[in-house]
């Protein structure tokens, strides 16, 4: 089954890095397996970059910035290349979609349909950006004068992505950065890198000048040297809470520009007007996705003591209902996890949810009938305190728990009363309600009746949940550095300047 699913979308360099616009042998011999998640099958198997080929690839990427010709082209003329970028991950799409169900677990109907949102949409989105974005603006300064306030790339940017949507989220790393005028160097995730090859293999087959996108997969250990490195001005990273104060902290000691999207624990707040069946049927739908390894997942589901009961009986049924299996066979509605590692734990959560006193509506083990692959059932506690771990921590997995509020204002304090701050939505029927419900909710979105974040507007957390955003023109801005120019005249020549 795995040679089938693989036929033709693997990399045709895994063996190597890509630095400045050449295929370069990593300069070790260790590689790292890439395996298939629904089957523990190895399907093929990256080489191991080491600090010396991250030294390579940061001096590649300093050079196309301080003395190539990305950031001395305009914005729109960027944007042409962006929009080469976009038709050839269309052109591709089947094979970006095959690699994530194969490395992530996602059932392939819904990568086919939610990748082109993320890898297309965004190269189009950050190009249509070119032409209304203000990349410089003309004021009156106090003094007389002449006024320009103009917005400048950044620099080299390190763009670290995750495992459970590593084409997506690169997408959205590197797109802002290419029209900003910025150079990279992407690193992937060691469980999932075959998505960054196949970006490096079109980046290099639109043109784009060397040194502009390079691409090194390594451990940890040598990721942080990439975080550490002197001629790295800024870290664009998505991942756990735990990995962010690290590299925050790297960077905040050198003074390095960092965008940092990590965890959530996220509520879903189920007001009394709303249907409980259809609650359940959407709240189900949701932690099935990808299942669970969502960082936005509404995985705390607070509601009314009064149809607690009801609910955890609704959300039982539901989350029973869905079909665990192959994310390839026709029919399944969510697949595996993406490794051993992250399905053990999650059973070491669903293990404390028992020890805490939570009561297990449904799931909780293995699947039935798959002996291969990392599989659980999806899973769903009620009667959990707030307080308690399965309530507190992320999970990262199919897992629900149930929360009752004793009213709409205990409900609002209850979804506040977290370390993270991602994302919410709020179960209503009255939009009025649901607004002012929103406002009171500490989270970077919020969503009526679902999971409704949107990458086109802006997406990232409150506390522990990151700094800063990405997506939108919201998402453009980390990549920019903001000069002020006071001026005796306005300058008639601004060509070949960039920005």
């Amino acid at each position: 089954m795995t040679k089938s699913v693989t036929a033709g979308v693997l990399p045709a360099h895994p063996e190597a890095s890509y630095i400045d616009g050449n295929w370069v042998q990593v300069s070790s011999s260790e590689t790292f397996e890439v395996v298939n998640c629904s089957t523990e099958e190895v399907v093929t198997a990256v080489g191991a970059a080491t600090a010396e080929d991250v030294d390579a690839a940061v001096a590649a990427a300093r050079k196309a910035f301080d003395t190539g010709p990305w950031p001395l082209m305009s914005p729109t003329e960027r944007a042409g290349f962006l929009r080469a970028i976009a038709a050839e991950l269309t052109r591709r799409g089947d094979d970006f979609a095959r690699l994530w169900s194969i490395e992530s677990g996602i059932v392939y109907s819904l990568a086919k349909t939610r990748l082109p949102l993320f890898l297309s949409g965004a190269f189009n989105a950050y190009a249509d950006l070119a032409e209304e974005f203000p990349f410089r603006e003309s004021h009156t300064p106090a003094a007389g004068g002449a006024g320009l306030l103009v917005r400048e790339p950044v620099g080299v940017v390190a763009a670290i992505v995750p495992w459970n949507g590593p084409a997506g989220l690169m997408a959205y790393k590197c797109a802002p950065a290419l029209l900003a005028g910025c150079s990279i160097v992407l690193k992937p995730p060691q469980e999932a890198p075959t998505s960054a090859y196949l970006f490096a293999e079109i980046c290099d087959r639109v043109g784009l000048p060397p040194g502009v996108v390079n691409v090194v997969t390594a451990d940890r250990q040598v990721s942080e040297t990439l975080v550490r490195h002197p001629g790295v001005d800024k870290v664009t990273f998505t991942g756990s809470t735990v990995a962010g104060r690290t590299i925050g902290a790297i960077c905040a000691d050198r003074m390095a520009r960092c965008t940092l999207e990590l965890g959530g624990k996220s509520p879903a707040l189920v007001l009394d007007d709303y249907d409980i069946g259809t609650a359940a049927k959407v709240l189900a739908g949701g932690i099935s996705y990808l299942a669970g390894q969502v960082c936005h997942s509404l995985t705390r589901v607070i509601v009314s003591q009064k149809r607690h009961d009801e609910l955890a009986d609704a959300l039982g049924a539901a989350m029973s209902a869905i079909r665990v299996g192959d994310p390839f066979d026709e029919g399944v509605s969510m697949g595996p996890l993406a490794s051993a590692r992250q399905r053990e734990r999650v059973e070491s959560y669903i293990a404390a949810g028992r020890a805490d006193g939570a009561r297990l509506v449904t799931g909780g083990g293995r699947p039935a009938g798959l002996e291969r692959g990392f599989f659980v059932e999806p899973t769903v506690f009620a009667g959990v305190d707030n307080r308690s771990v399965i309530a507190t921590e992320e999970i990262f997995g199919p897992v629900l728990a149930v929360i009752a509020a004793k009213d709409e204002d205990d409900a609002v304090a209850l979804a506040n009363d977290n370390p993270y701050g991602l994302n919410a939505s709020v179960f209503t029927n009255d939009t009025d309600r649901a607004y002012r419900v929103a406002r009171k909710l500490r989270t970077g979105t919020v969503g009526q009746n679902g999971p409704r974040t949107d990458f086109s507007i802006a997406f990232g957390g409150f506390k522990l949940s990151g700094v800063g955003r990405e997506g939108g023109s919201e998402g453009l801005l980390p990549f920019l550095e903001t000069k002020t120019l006071v001026l005796e005249n306005r300058p008639t020549d601004v060509s070949g300047l960039g920005n």
